[in-house]
């Protein structure tokens, strides 16, 4: 299964969203299957963007489910680099044509980048 980076940030925007930590048994995202969420939830955790329960194989020891719980500070950080919609699109677009996909480092930083640029910050610019 490839990673959805569209589907990581409405993971991200859902577990800003929920009013208090407790665990979540079923997260639903319009548009997506339970197998894509239970996926990306798993590489949310594995990323350390969410916390939650890892579920573990007893025979190979690999998380097979993740009760998530919410946002960690690296979640919140990734997300507010990604809540704006024009810059989300405008850095997403600018990988797809150069590379296709990127590592979430390259991702958030050129987000950043993306962002201080329309906040007016000229020195931080890109020219994305």
């Amino acid at each position: 299964m490839k990673r959805d980076m569209e589907v990581v940030r409405k993971l991200l925007l859902y577990f800003e969203d929920k009013p208090d930590d407790r665990a979540v048994d079923k997260v639903d995202i319009e548009g997506y299957d339970a197998k894509a969420i239970g996926y990306h939830l798993i590489l949310l955790y594995e990323a350390g963007l969410i916390e939650g329960e890892p579920y573990v194989s007893k025979t190979s020891k690999r998380i097979i489910d993740v009760m998530p719980f919410r946002l960690t500070w690296e979640g919140h950080e990734f997300l507010a680099a990604a809540r704006n919609d024009t810059v989300w699109r405008k850095v997403l677009a600018k990988i797809a044509s150069v590379a296709g996909d990127a590592p979430v480092a390259i991702l958030k930083d050129l987000l950043m980048r993306a962002l201080r640029a329309q906040m007016g910050d000229g020195a931080q610019g890109t020219d994305l």
